[in-house]
């Protein structure tokens, strides 16, 4: 796969994530907040199980779980968190707001990930670039959130 190409996919599943937040908050009106969370990951668990199943040669590679270190496991229990939290707060913050404050969760994140190499990934040096462009994304998000 191509950088660009990467990007390219990155940025659209960006724009579903962004939209992902009033989605679940308008089923949370009818259905409660942690009950709209389980709808969308069982809604996605099955989409998944037919994906796996009918493109990347099924489901047997399971049996292998157990192999994966214990954090390898919680990622599905990391996105329930971001689902519900979007959900709690959209309403509040509005889409921009959220999606703002949730970018620079990330960033912050990553740039500690890739300093000290956590999670299995390697480690990546933090010039002085990434900390300005940290900063600046805070500054964004404290221009997004403020009314």
């Amino acid at each position: 796969m191509t950088r660009t190409l990467a990007v390219v996919l990155a940025a659209a599943a960006g724009a579903l994530v962004g939209m992902q937040a009033p989605v679940n908050s308008r089923l949370g009106r009818d259905l409660g907040s942690v009950q709209a969370a389980t709808f969308s990951f069982l809604l996605g668990s099955l989409a998944l199980v037919l994906i796996a199943s009918l493109f990347y040669g099924g489901l047997g590679s399971l049996g292998s779980v157990g192999q994966a270190p214990w954090w390898a496991l919680f990622g599905g229990l990391l996105g329930a968190v971001y689902v519900t939290v979007a959900i709690l707060t959209v309403r509040t913050l509005g889409v921009s707001a959220l999606t703002a404050a949730v970018i620079a969760g990330q960033l912050g994140a990553a740039v500690v990930i890739d300093r000290f190499g956590l999670l299995g990934v390697a480690k990546q040096s933090i010039g002085a670039s990434r900390i300005v462009g940290l900063v600046l994304l805070v500054v964004g998000v404290l221009l997004v959130v403020r009314r």
